[in-house]
């Protein structure tokens, strides 16, 4: 092992000890949640697994666009985004672009044979995309930490900013210690030539890539901000108290990406679905949501198109614009203000879905936060 090496394994321990969420051996959530199904649901649990009829993939690809003829123009406004898929999106604000948990993999799985599958392909291939001033990796799960993409952005000299404990993967895999940094919930980095900073902040989850590093690493959410716009990033989360004092600490926020996918009242503390995300941003003290963590992988016992559906049937009676773009279309967040019901396309091929292809040009009077596709004016 290099000299640079041991060092860097070194203050990561250092780090990690000092660590207040570090108790035991093992990091733990403040609220003492953990990954155990709640008490008395294990039984309805396997049964849905076993039986459900919900659990649905799509019928075909969903609609997406190729995102580079939008990158290419220039930004005209605080903010800018681009969903890409699950949880991975490109953030634009501050003369910096951020990406966040970049996925490419073809599942979610320590192997490729087994394992969460892909049903929705990335919009963009991983080498077209534009230079980047960070890559932020909330935690090292596979459907967030993809090893292969990861390792191909620092070899383009991309920065990993992360949380404590997770370079130890990365210097695993060759990527030199200079090209990570690893935060504890409050840190900061600032980018270098870029008036962006990011901030580590608490989530509700646990980690692990195989089952003897159950919570050696940390997992967080993050707060990317300029001098113009703030954002939210959730990872993967339950609903915690501490996000009030993140409201207090940064917000409010002009975008907020919450996890609405895989969810199932069982596991409710550390993932948050729908309903729960719609509580998390107003405990966020904001109203402007782009939904992450769905529309890619099935993970979950819910059809695939279930968390989008609740959110547009909750958002009208709770004052939340949602950002909810197809895959691959650059859009400003302050610019959009109902919501395009684009994957009905595919949910009305499949039997017993929510909506039809006629709900695409007549919105019903349920779904009041719907429109026809967006136009050009809500892009940049």
């Amino acid at each position: 092992m290099s000299r640079v090496a041991t060092r860097s394994k070194s203050l990561r321990l250092e780090r990690t000890l000092a660590s207040p969420r570090f108790v035991d051996g093992v990091f733990t959530n403040a609220s003492g949640a953990t990954l155990g199904l709640r008490p008395g649901s294990a039984s309805g649990v396997f049964s849905e697994f076993l039986f459900s009829k919900n659990r649905r993939f799509p019928a075909a690809p969903l609609p997406s666009t190729c995102p580079l003829e939008g990158w290419s123009r220039q930004l005209d406004s605080p903010l800018r985004a681009t969903w890409l898929g699950h949880s991975t999106v490109l953030l634009e604000l501050g003369g910096a672009r951020v990406l966040t948990d970049p996925v490419w993999a073809n599942r979610a799985s320590p192997v490729g044979f087994a394992g969460p599958k892909r049903f929705q392909p990335i919009p963009v291939a991983l080498d077209k995309l534009p230079p980047l001033d960070a890559v932020l990796v909330s935690h090292d799960h596979y459907d967030h930490l993809d090893r292969d993409a990861v390792v191909a952005l620092a070899r383009r000299g991309e920065t990993i900013v992360t949380s404590l404990g997770v370079g130890a993967h990365l210097e695993r895999w060759g990527i030199p210690s200079e090209r990570i940094v690893e935060l504890d919930w409050w840190e900061s980095f600032a980018l270098p030539n870029a008036g962006v900073r990011i901030t580590a902040t608490p989530s509700q989850h646990f980690s692990g890539r195989n089952i003897g590093d159950r919570n050696r690493t940390l997992w967080s959410s993050f707060v990317i901000e300029s001098a113009d716009a703030r954002a939210f990033f959730s990872g993967d989360t339950g609903l915690t108290s501490e996000y009030l004092e993140v409201a207090a600490r940064f917000g409010p926020f002009d975008l907020v990406m919450l996890e609405v996918g895989a969810f199932h009242p069982a596991w409710g503390h550390i993932h948050l679905g729908p309903d729960q995300a719609l509580d998390a941003l107003a405990m966020l003290k904001s109203r402007t949501l782009l939904p992450i963590h769905w529309g890619t992988f099935n993970l979950a016992i819910h059809a695939w198109d279930e968390p989008a559906e609740r959110l547009v049937e909750l958002a009208p009676s709770r004052d939340v614009t949602l950002v909810m773009p197809r895959l691959g279309a650059v859009v400003v967040p302050s610019r959009i203000e109902r919501v395009d019901p684009w994957w009905r396309r595919i949910s009305a091929l499949e039997p017993g879905a929510h909506g039809s292809l006629d709900d695409e040009t007549e919105p019903s009077d349920a779904a009041v936060n719907e429109a026809p596709p967006a136009d050009q004016s809500l892009l940049d």
